[in-house]
């Protein structure tokens, strides 16, 4: 929905709202792009089915939120939408119903006559006359060559405190002066094309003044940009305490515009009894106000409240308080919040098989002969939900679980509100555990060795090389190391998505993964790849079916093998970072290990074809039992 016109001018998927082009960032449509605008704008009016209910995600979402002073969170919604807007565009359910968008940039260039201006200066014509072909939306140019389409001009400035604003053209063009001749002159814009960066020249038509706008590109280039003006567009407000920070010329679209910081959780089957945590995940708004076992008494005879008789009131009362003073005290980490999410998934996953529901069913299957020498537990995870959370955005730098003061995060809402987007999808999985004897010796063998060192030193100058100038705490260069543990079990993941998407169907970007390395003090040691796709192709039974044993033996088979040779090999076998470099990756590139950026959660880091196979002449050094080696 476009605010500038109240008509539809496109559909995106809910997933897409949370990974490519949420809230703050710009959507390519055909003849223009669209900014997505901040949740004040959203509008829930006659939508009831909108409320995902994730106990988990909700409590995480509010535990990180707590790292940057924001209000507490009651709710997850889906996007607004109503049956029957796309089956009759012209009815109540397409009326103002859906995610609310403005044209951006707001600058806009003829095609025919090359006239640059704003979208309200009425040069422009808006035309979308069949609500039923969104995509046929455009703006054009009544100028003397007919109606000619006008196109966005695409150069915006964004800063590294997530501020994004247009270019300002008129002032570029009379280097910070105003025009002699108007104040408000027309321009004109002419792209002399080449192959060297952008060759756009600039010309106020009023007094005839020119300027390139390469001389606005680089390091030297921002020099001739003014100061960034605190602009959030999708809030549609200025910072009342401006910024401080360089203006950057990007173009608009660019891959480093937007960054989503998203959060997710599977869905668990509900405890039976004496989950005091889960309880309190499950009922926190409705028992965040109990403040002794009088209260509680009271709310237990309560019919809607009768759950609280099969506990302890007087550990739920302590609970309790120990919450409460959890969120007055410290926020946690990025990778804490991850480890209290996964905890509980761990548990559900390889723990006793709880009775099969709608959203979670796991089923265990014998582990082939050859394999047990390699995993313990094998199961076929047939049903599973995955609910996600979008809870800000950066811009120019992607944020870091290990560095979060790195990126600034920028809210998605002008004031304080009680909700956040969210979206879920359903799927199936394939969930294995490592030997829990294997990774412990192998981790004792590894962790003092010159290989796994020199991981672990480019992890510490990784973090300083990125270290900002605004932290002011304590430093650790190892803060979010994740350990020997980790790498081989990443490693081990990549290998097995990319055999399933070759040999079975799958591509590798409808394929999600979950590593459950745990901690020095908890260490776990298993894999969950599942599908993370919301549509037909993730619920098919195609994936669990590879878990039997007739399939699972040659799949690992075929993945160890394939990861004992690369065609970029000797280079990629014998890489190893070493002092300056800082890439977090060693034997591993796009020909053998990498995946797709929506199916890695760690951004291809962490990974070594080293430490499962012998690919540099010796077997000491991997995972793998020598029974299973290629």
């Amino acid at each position: 929905m476009s605010a500038h016109t109240n008509r539809r001018v496109g559909a995106v998927r809910p997933s897409h709202l949370m990974y490519t082009a949420g809230i703050g960032s710009l959507v390519d449509l055909p003849n223009f792009s669209v900014l997505v605008r901040g949740i004040d704008s959203w509008s829930y009016s006659g939508v009831t089915d909108y409320d995902i209910d994730e106990p988990r995600l909700r409590a995480a979402v509010n535990r990180t939120l707590q790292r940057y002073g924001r209000g507490e969170i009651e709710q997850l919604r889906a996007a607004p939408w109503l049956e029957g807007a796309d089956s009759d565009p012209k009815g109540w359910a397409a009326q103002g119903i859906g995610v609310p968008v403005t044209p951006f940039p707001q600058w806009l260039r003829c095609t025919a006559c090359n006239v640059l201006a704003a979208v309200d200066s009425g040069e422009f014509a808006y035309v979308n006359l069949n609500p039923r072909t969104p995509h046929e939306a455009k703006f054009v140019h009544d100028c003397k060559r007919g109606k000619p389409l006008a196109v966005a001009a695409r150069f915006t400035l964004v800063c590294t405190d997530g501020h994004l604003d247009e270019f300002p053209y008129t002032s570029y063009v009379h280097h910070g002066q105003t025009c002699g001749k108007t104040p408000r002159p027309k321009l004109r814009m002419k792209d002399h094309g080449g192959n060297q960066a952008a060759n756009v020249t600039i010309e106020c038509v009023a007094c005839g003044t020119k300027r390139n706008i390469r001389e606005a590109m680089g390091d030297r280039g921002r020099r001739n940009l003014p100061s960034c003006r605190g602009r959030h567009p999708h809030l549609g407000i200025f910072e009342a305490r401006g910024c401080d920070k360089d203006a950057v010329l990007m173009v608009a679209g660019a891959s480093n515009q937007w960054f989503p910081l998203t959060l997710s959780a599977l869905a668990l089957p509900k405890g039976q009894s004496g989950d005091i945590d889960k309880l309190l995940d499950d009922h926190w708004p409705e028992l965040k106000g109990i403040e002794s076992r009088e209260n509680l008494t009271f709310l237990a005879a309560i019919p809607a409240f009768g759950y609280l008789k099969d506990f302890d009131a007087d550990a739920v009362v302590a609970a309790v308080a120990a919450r409460k003073a959890g969120a007055d005290g410290p926020a946690p980490s990025a990778p804490d919040v991850q480890d209290w999410l996964f905890g509980p998934e761990w548990d559900a996953l390889s723990g006793p098989v709880p009775p099969p529901s709608d959203d979670f069913t796991l089923r265990p299957v014998t582990v082939p002969a050859p394999l047990g020498e390699l995993f313990s537990d094998v199961r076929q995870v047939e049903r599973l939900r995955e609910a996600r959370a979008l809870i800000g955005f950066t811009r120019l730098d992607a944020p870091d679980p290990e560095s979060p003061e790195i990126a600034t995060r920028v809210d998605l809402s002008r004031g304080t509100q009680n909700w956040v987007p969210a979206s879920e999808v359903r799927g199936e999985g394939i969930f294995l555990r490592v030997r829990d004897d294997l990774m412990a010796d192998w981790t004792m063998r590894m962790e003092k060795s010159p290989e796994m060192a020199a991981h672990q030193e480019a992890f510490a100058r990784f973090r300083t090389n990125r270290k900002s100038d605004r932290k002011t705490s304590d430093f650790d260069p190892l803060h979010g190391w994740p350990g020997a543990r980790y790498i081989a079990l990443h490693t081990l993941s990549h290998l097995l998505i990319r055999t399933i998407a070759l040999e079975c169907g799958y591509s590798s970007a409808s394929l999600a993964e979950r590593i459950y390395a745990g901690n020095d003090e908890n260490p776990k040691s298993g894999i969950l790849i599942y599908t993370a796709v919301p549509d037909s192709e993730g619920t098919l039974g195609g994936l669990v079916s590879l878990a039997e044993e007739r399939d699972l033996g040659r799949i690992v088979r075929r993945a160890l093998g394939d990861a004992s040779h690369c065609s970029a090999d000797p280079l990629c076998s014998e890489r190893l970072p070493h002092d300056p470099a800082d890439y977090l990756h060693g034997a591993a590139c796009h020909i053998c290990l990498f995946v797709s950026e929506t199916t890695c959660e760690r951004g291809n880091r962490f990974l070594d074809r080293r430490f499962l196979v012998p690919i540099t002449g010796t077997k000491e050094q991997v995972l793998t039992p020598v029974g299973l080696l290629p």
